[in-house]
C-alpha cells in the first residue's frame, strides 16, 4: 500500500537505536528510549498561504532527520510502524 501525506506532512520510518550494553546489564524493550532519528519516506506537497501559495517542503524523500521524543503519530501500514507529523516537528537534518 502506498501512503501519500498531505500538506505539510511527512511520512517517517524510525530508525533502531544501536543496543549498546556495558557490563551484564540488559535493559528490556519497554524500557529503551523512544528513536529519535528516522529516514523521510514520503513527503506532502508543502503548506499553502492564506493567498493559496504553497510553501515549499524542506525535507524530501531519504532525508534522515532529529524529531522530538513524542513527536508525530504512530501508524502501522504493510505490518510496518511509521510516524506521520508535520514539518514544523522536525527539528534537523542529519547528514
Amino acid at each position: 500500500m502506498k501512503v501519500k501525506p498531505l500538506a505539510d506532512r511527512v511520512l517517517i520510518k524510525p530508525l533502531e537505536e544501536q543496543e549498546v550494553k556495558k557490563g551484564s546489564i540488559i535493559i528490556p524493550d519497554t524500557a529503551k528510549e523512544k528513536p529519535q532519528q528516522g529516514e523521510v519516506v514520503e513527503v506532502g506537497p508543502g503548506r499553502k498561504t492564506e493567498e493559496g501559495k504553497l510553501i515549499a517542503m524542506e525535507v524530501k524523500k531519504g532525508d534522515r532527520i532529529l524529531y522530538g521524543k513524542y513527536s508525530g503519530t504512530e501508524v502501522t501500514v504493510d505490518e510496518v510502524d511509521y510516524l506521520i507529523m508535520r514539518e514544523s516537528d522536525i527539528f534537523a537534518i542529519v547528514g
